[in-house]
């Protein structure tokens, strides 16, 4: 089982990203999917969920209107797209893959996004 992500790097406030995170090993439709994030010093939060067959979304609150996560099943791909980034976004970004009837959980190696000026 592995998750890549990538797509992280530098951008100035106010700026775009587009995370992706690809997996493989694992049949990634049947899986729930979410992006969580930690910063130095803080713990690890979850920003968006997203269902198996991408009918429920959730949102942390600081991301609501801003972020969104979406799918696509045939890439076995999840992703992030990231608008009007502030300096508190800066983190590292992971995702994760559950399959809540097999109490299976599987996460990336994680990839950094840094906002500043």
């Amino acid at each position: 089982v592995q998750l890549v992500e990538s797509g992280g790097g530098l951008v100035q406030p106010g700026g775009s990203l587009r995370l992706s995170c690809a997996g493989s090993g694992f049949i990634f439709s049947r899986y729930d999917m979410s992006w969580y994030r930690q910063a130095p010093g803080k713990e690890r939060e979850l920003v968006a969920g997203l269902s198996s067959v991408g009918a429920m979304r959730n949102y942390a609150d600081s991301v609501k209107g801003r972020f969104t996560i979406y799918r696509d099943n045939a890439k076995n791909t999840v992703y992030l797209q990231m608008n009007s980034l502030k300096p508190e976004d800066t983190a590292v970004y992971y995702c994760k893959a559950r399959l809540a009837a097999l109490n299976a959980d599987y996460w990336g190696q994680g990839t950094q996004v840094t906002v500043s000026s």
